[in-house]
Formats: C-alpha cells, sequence, structure tokens
C-alpha cells in the first residue's frame, strides 16, 4: 500500500483531481482550466460525466481532452454563469490568490474564473507561497506593445522577456505574446493587478486576485489539504 509520503508529484496530481470532483455539481456544466493537473481532474471527471451538462474550457488543449473523453464543451459566450471553475495555478499565497499562465492561457482561464460563482484551485504544495513573484510572472500582451511594456515592468524592478517556442515568440490561442517577468515581489496583488491591466497593450496579467480561489486543494505529503479562503 503506497503511503502519502512516498507519493510522486504526479500521484499527488491524481489525488487533487479526483478531489475536485466533490465540488463538481450535478447537472452543471463545469468550468475546467489548463495544465497538468487539470488534465487529472478531466480523466477524473470523466467518470462522473453522466451527470453533468458538460464543460466551459480554457484552452484548445483542454477542450481536445475533454472530448476525446466524451465531455461535451460549450463556448463561454453561450453560458451565462458557471457554479465552478476548477484549475490549477503556477502559485497561490494565504490569501488564495494566485499566478497563472505558465501554459500561456492566462486570458481565456482569467475568462471563464469570470463566469464562475467559485473558483477551486488544485495544486500540489510546491505552489504555496508567502508572497507572489518567486515564479515568472505571466502577461498576455499584443505584440507592437511588447517592448514598451518591458520597459514598464522594468521600471518596477522587473526583467521581463518574451517566451519563446521553437526560438520565435510563442503566440497563445488568442494569437498574441506573453512576457515573462522575474523579479518581481507581489504583496499586494490586488492593486498590482488593477494596475497592470491598465496598461495599453495588455491584453492580462497573470495574477488572479479578483478572480481569486475560494478553495484551494492542496497535494502534501499527509494527503489533500482543504483550504478556504
Amino acid at each position: 500500500m503506497t503511503t502519502p509520503s512516498s507519493l510522486t508529484q504526479d500521484e499527488l496530481k491524481t489525488l487533487v483531481g479526483q478531489a475536485a470532483l466533490q465540488y463538481v455539481v450535478p447537472g452543471d456544466i463545469v468550468g475546467v482550466g489548463t495544465g497538468s493537473t487539470v488534465n487529472k481532474f478531466i480523466d477524473a471527471l470523466a467518470s462522473i460525466k453522466s451527470t453533468i451538462k458538460g464543460a466551459v474550457s480554457s484552452s484548445v488543449a483542454s477542450t481536445e481532452r475533454l472530448q476525446a473523453l466524451g465531455i461535451p464543451v460549450f463556448d463561454a459566450n453561450d453560458v451565462q454563469s458557471l457554479s465552478v471553475y476548477i484549475d490549477g495555478a503556477d502559485e497561490i499565497d494565504g490569501n488564495g490568490n494566485m499566478i497563472k499562465g505558465g501554459g500561456a492561457a492566462l486570458t481565456r482561464e482569467k475568462i471563464v474564473a469570470a463566469l464562475a460563482q467559485r473558483f477551486v484551485c488544485i495544486a500540489d504544495e510546491s505552489k504555496r507561497v508567502e508572497a507572489l513573484g518567486k515564479f515568472p510572472l505571466p502577461v498576455e500582451v499584443i505584440p507592437m506593445a511588447t517592448q514598451h511594456i518591458a520597459r514598464r515592468f522594468e521600471a518596477m524592478g522587473g526583467v521581463a522577456k518574451v517566451r519563446l517556442k521553437d526560438g520565435k515568440p510563442l503566440v497563445t490561442d488568442n494569437g498574441q505574446h506573453i512576457l515573462d517577468v522575474t523579479g518581481l515581489s507581489i504583496h499586494n496583488p490586488l492593486e498590482f493587478e488593477s494596475q497592470v491591466n491598465q496598461w495599453p497593450g495588455v491584453v492580462t496579467v497573470g495574477v488572479f486576485a479578483h478572480q481569486k480561489a475560494a478553495v484551494c486543494l492542496l497535494g502534501t505529503a499527509q494527503g489533500v489539504q482543504t483550504l478556504i479562503y
């Protein structure tokens, strides 16, 4: 028998993915995020797919995975609200504020999160931080504004680099670029998110404070820990 302390990171992701099923409301459409931990949730969701209407997805990759498992995917424009949005995080602080966007789906994730009455974050304990900013902060930007926005972050003490894929700027599902910003320590996430989102050329910043988590299911050596904010 496997004890919690001997679980791998992958096994912890499976545990939290399965634990998130308890927040799925029967008969509803579920908001589904993006990433390796969410993939575990999608796999678990397939086991109860007959009890839900379907899902709204935050990325092409998640949509393809959901559809491959026979789960209907709805367009966000066709849904007035969602009871729950389940997604991972690159970092989460003690108040449920997060950094997201390591997988480049931050704008769509924020849109689906805004539709949801409750955000349930699923993560392993390595993502828990005192202050946001150790993980490079993703910012989705319109390409013509990239260098201007990078200079604004440099004025704040950060270093912004264009995310590359195969030696060229990565292009998001929305046709934009991503800046990854290091060197920041974000002590007021709500104010920071509001400020950066006002900069011309920013599509959205990967700080989730306006759409923060209500619950975090954290995979730990002791099992799944439930944090309520």
